[in-house]
């Protein structure tokens, strides 16, 4: 691989998708079949939140829109669930990550301004993809008549991303057509070195965009 060629390519192509990514189309609330659609909120809790080893400003920004979100779901009684992070103290996921969101402790906990509006049925996870929680397929099974999902939260690039593949795969198995939707002001990421906030949000955009998910400006 050419570093000169790889390096000009990609420029390129980062300049096209940025300039997509930011002219994105609002969907509209009222276009949704309110009998058929779920709000899942993806580990808005302390511990990426506001305190802990994995919080961050990014995930901090995000906590207005997604609060805005969920009441206006609230409101017109529509389904939430918000799944969050609780690991036992002896998580194997933390040989990847720092420890963070140990059960019972307050990183564990969704953080305030949610609960404050409440409506959500909670759902505890032990690993980044919510998807596979025994709880969470039981959710998904008690309400076959779901077929439009809207996903906030983060990491765009790690829990959302893997929720959103993982769910669009399962009823694409099941050949069944549904909207699965990521509003790009309601999803984020963080920096940490080369995990640069920006680019892997983007990538995750893209990489999502490319199995037929939704990715819309918000949900006004």
């Amino acid at each position: 691989m050419d570093k000169e060629k790889f390096l000009k390519a990609s420029g390129v192509i980062l300049e096209t998708l940025y300039d997509e990514f930011t002219s994105l189309p609002i969907l509209n609330f009222t276009e949704l079949d309110k009998d058929k659609t779920a709000l899942i909120i993806v580990d808005m809790i302390n511990g990426f939140v506001k305190e802990g080893a994995l919080s961050s400003p990014q995930m901090a920004s995000l906590t207005p829109e997604i609060v805005k979100l969920t009441k206006k779901f609230k409101n017109e009684k529509l389904k939430i669930v918000a799944l969050a992070d609780n690991h036992p103290e002896d998580s194997v996921e933390f040989c990847a990550y720092p420890p963070h969101c140990i059960k019972g402790t307050s990183e564990s906990f969704v953080i305030d301004e949610l609960q404050e509006v409440g409506g959500y049925e909670l759902i505890e996870k032990n690993s980044t993809n919510g998807f596979l929680e025994p709880t969470f397929q039981d959710w998904l099974s008690s309400h076959p008549e779901i077929d439009t999902f809207i996903i906030t939260g983060g990491c765009t690039d790690i829990c959302v991303l893997q929720l959103a593949l993982t769910l669009k795969m399962h009823f694409n198995r099941l050949n069944k057509k549904t909207r699965i939707i990521v509003p790009t002001n309601g999803v984020n990421t963080y920096d940490l070195g080369t995990h640069f906030s920006s680019l892997m949000h983007l990538f995750a955009l893209y990489n999502m965009r490319l199995n037929d998910i939704e990715i819309v400006k918000e949900v006004k």
